[in-house]
Parts: C-alpha cells; structure tokens; sequence
C-alpha cells in the first residue's frame, strides 16, 4: 500500500467522530418512538382531543419531513457543522418547552419546533459522514452503522420510555435528550471537520416555503377526512395541499439548481426502492402508534412491560438490517425484497386476532415480523438507491431516502392513526348509563373513555371501559388489514419493478 493510500483511510479521531454523529441519530429515532408510550398519559392530564393527539404525535416527523431538503440544502452554504450544533441547541430548547407543556396547543407547538430542529441534523449527520471518510469501504461501513442507528433508537426508545413513565411523568421523556446533545456539544467541535459545498447554488426560499405549506395542508385534510367524514373544508384542505405540491414540482423543473433533484425519479429503481422505503417505515410506525396503546390501555400492561414486548421486534430489525448484507450476495435482490415485504404484511395480518383472547403474546410475535421484515427492506432499499444514481448525485439520492424516512414515518401516524381514531369512534355505540355528550367525549380517544369511566358510577364506568376496550380492539383488527394490504401492494410494484430494473448492489466489497 502507497503513501497515498493510506492517508485516505480514517484513524482513531474520524471514527471517533462517526459515534459522535450517531447521537443525533439515536436521539430522532428514540423521540419518534418513546413518544407512543406517553400518549396514555398525557391523554390524562392534558385531555387532548383525537385529532390533536394525532397531530401531537406526528407534527414532529412531517416538520422534519417538510424541512429536510432545505436544510441540507441550508448546511450545504454554511457549514454543516454549524448547522448540527445550532440544531442541536435548539432541540434542547425545544424539548424542555414540550416537558414541561400545560396544553395540548402548547405541546403541538413545541413538538413542530422539535421537528424543525431536527429537521437540521439529519442531512448534517450523513453528509459529514460522507466528508469524513473517504475509503469508499470504511465509508460503506460507516453509512450502514448510521442507518442501523435508527432501529438501535428505535428498540431503545420504549425501554428508556417505559422506565422513565414508571417513575416520572410523561414529560421525561422528552428530557432524555438534553444529556445525549450535551455529548454532541461537547465533542463535535473537536472530532467533527466543518465542511461545506463550495458552490451550492442559489438557496430558493419559495421552494422550501411550498414544500412545507403541501405536507402541512395535505395531513390536515387527511385527519379531517378520517375522523369526519366527507366534509367540504377538509376535502378542500387536501386538494390544497395537492395543488401546492404540483406547483412545488413545477418549480423544482424550472430551477437550475432545484432543492430536490426531480430527476432521480426517472430512474425506475430510484422510485420504486424510495417509494418502498417510505411504505414500510408507514407500516411500522403506524403499528408502535396502535401497539403501545393496545398494550397499555386494553390489555393494562405497565409502561416499561408494554416496551419489552414490542423490544424484540425492533431488536431484530437491527440484526435483519446487518444481515441483508450477506443475504443480498446470495440471493437475487427482487426476491428478497418481496420476500421482506411478505413478512411484514403477515405481521400485520396476525393483529387481525387482537380480539381472540391471544394478549401480549400476539403483539410480540406480530411485531417481531414486522420488526425482521423492516429491517431487510431499509437495508436493500438504501443500497438500491445510492447505487441507482451516479456519484456525483449521491448527497441528493441521500436527502431523498431521508424524506422518504420521515414522511413514511409521518403518514403512519397520520393515516393509520387517522383510521384507528374514525374506527374506534364508530364502534363505540351507545353504553347504558352514559349520556350522549360524555359519550361523544369517550368517542375521542380510548385513553379519553377510560379517564371519563372514573367519573361515573361502577355499572355505567364497567359498561363503558368493556365497550371502549371492544371498539378499539375492532379499530386495531381493521387498521391492521389495511397496513397489511399497503405492504403488500409495496411488495408487488417493487418486486414488478425491481425485477426488470437490474440495479448493481454496493455491499463494501472491491
């Protein structure tokens, strides 16, 4: 080995500086997981309505989504070192005022500046990585332990959760992150190189004001449609938000440097493998938004006991996601894709059985499926898509796969907790002993029916605990059927794409 070559290889301090970038993965990850399992509790003190339960919980991931790629684009022109430290001051800011939150309103608010400021580290984290290591090995290397630092969150999210609810209120769980960016603040400045694009372009403010305002007004119309029905302002809110998005991509095609890279999506294997990325993130978020409530409030499992049970599936999503490696050498990629995406659309299909008397058992082995499945799909989608694109057009491939993340992560929370809401509210006929305001009050949430059945007498709250627990079990049965049907529809187009589109697979090996 020459002189040369070794001086492109990273030492101690670049991989020091790879851990101090997983912080932030670790710390977006844990935030869109750990959340599901405060969701009883603050129903309890802050009484919030379905829908701004929904938005609660999912306002964080569509303001990363909507912001993503102008924040890369921002890091891009001052220093995406920069940018990571300023975000990472914010979402500390952030997350005591979400802590600490009197009101639904107020927590929706600090939630959106969470995602605002994490919207800043993500494509901070990958293209400083990219910057730092140049071995295209080691780099390989260094990608796939950033990517399987989001099933690592993910799995560590409802122990952390779970423990932290046992013994404080529902607002710790937002504090855990202020030790984690304290780490960050305090190495990246001497592990992390600063580095920037010396010529990124004009930054287009519109661009990123339609990207955010489309997402924004889309997700609205969507809750609305779910929960009420064919009502002329939510319909009108959606088509909006349509509209906005056509006008965002018509903008993006008239740009000579464009925020997002439309011409990605030409590729067939680009589009179906991010499209695929974006559906199974849906379906697993989706699943840990109805999961930890079924397991809390139905089957009255303790914080803590509710993340061990969902623990091993996301476990194993860390180790699938590690051993799709040498799968993908094997076997042929389309096959193993659908394969994966076959696995998880049987794990939803299991919660079908949530009514049958099954119990927490159910839920771990549905979820252990989903979990294995998940993670084989992120790791061959990602390979697909960095390796569909040239070089040069990495860092814009990258964003795309991140967006797809968020936005999958967003719209499983969005749609299927949409449904989940509509469903339970329809089920839940009229209890004997409950007038008809208390009852539309029980309609809204499960944890909402279970807080007003401490007010009314033993036989009427008896009834309506039975009734409430029976409407949400049904809820979980048919949200479950459709996440499973939307998998398996992502199994199929990928696998019909996929299949003629022969796309080389990067796996680090020369």
């Amino acid at each position: 080995m020459t002189m040369m070559e070794q001086r492109v290889l990273a030492g101690p301090r670049e991989w020091g500086a790879l851990v101090v970038l997983l912080l932030p993965v670790l710390l977006i990850s844990v935030d869109m997981t750990v959340l599901s399992f405060a969701v009883p509790h603050l129903s309890e003190d802050l009484a919030p309505t379905g829908t701004q339960l929904l938005w609660i919980v999912d306002v964080y991931g569509f303001m990363i989504a909507g912001l993503l790629v102008t924040a890369g684009t921002l890091g891009d022109r001052i220093g995406r070192r920069k940018l990571l430290l300023a975000g990472a001051t914010a979402f500390g800011v952030a997350s005591v005022l979400a802590a600490y939150s009197t009101s639904p309103e107020m927590l929706i608010v600090a939630r959106a500046l969470l995602g605002v400021a994490g919207a800043t580290l993500m494509p901070s984290t990958l293209s400083l990585i990219r910057n730092i290591f140049h071995d295209a090995r080691q780099r390989t290397l260094a990608i796939a332990i950033w990517a399987t630092m989001f099933s690592a969150g993910a799995a560590l999210g409802p122990i952390v959760g779970g423990w932290l609810l046992e013994h404080f209120w529902w607002g710790s769980v937002f504090l855990v992150a202020l030790p984690v960016l304290a780490l960050l603040l305090i190495f990246a400045p001497f592990l992390v190189p600063e580095s920037r694009n010396p010529a990124p372009g004009r930054y287009d403010l519109p661009s990123a004001g339609l990207s955010l305002v489309a997402m924004l007004l889309a997700v609205y119309g969507i809750k609305g449609l779910a929960k009420h029905g064919l009502a002329f302002g939510y319909g009108a809110a959606l088509v909006a938000g349509v509209l906005v998005g056509v006008a965002f991509v018509r903008r993006q095609r008239q740009l000579e440097t464009p925020l997002l890279d439309l011409g990605l999506f030409s590729r067939p294997a680009f589009r179906a493998s991010v499209m695929t990325n974006l559906l199974t993130t849906f379906a697993m978020i989706g699943a840990l938004f109805f999961m930890t409530q079924y397991l809390q409030i139905v089957l009255g499992l303790e914080p803590l006991r509710s993340g061990l049970v969902l623990v091993p599936g996301l476990a194993l999503a860390i180790v699938t996601g590690l051993f799709a490696v040498p799968l993908m050498r094997r076997l042929p990629m389309p096959y193993l894709l659908f394969g994966a995406l076959m696995v998880v659309a049987t794990g939803f299909a299991l919660m079908v059985l949530a009514g049958r008397g099954f119990g927490a058992g159910l839920v771990m082995v549905a979820f252990v499926l989903v979990g294995a499945g998940v993670g084989l799909v992120q790791t061959i989608t990602n390979n697909v898509i960095m390796a569909s694109v040239d070089p040069d057009r990495a860092g814009a491939a990258a964003a795309v796969s991140e967006t797809a993340y968020e936005v999958g992560g967003g719209m499983g929370t969005a749609v299927l907790g949409s449904l989940l809401t509509a469903v339970y509210g329809s089920s839940l006929g009229a209890v004997s002993g409950v007038d008809g305001a208390a009852l539309a009050q029980a309609r809204e949430t499960l944890g909402g029916a279970v807080d007003l059945a401490g007010t009314l007498p033993a036989p009427a709250a008896s009834a309506l605990v039975t009734a409430a627990e029976d409407a949400f079990t049904r809820a979980v049965e048919v949200t479950s059927v459709v996440g499973a049907l939307m998998v398996v529809a992502a199994a199929v187009q990928a696998l019909v794409v996929l299949r003629h589109h022969r796309t080389p697979v990067s796996v680090g090996s020369h």
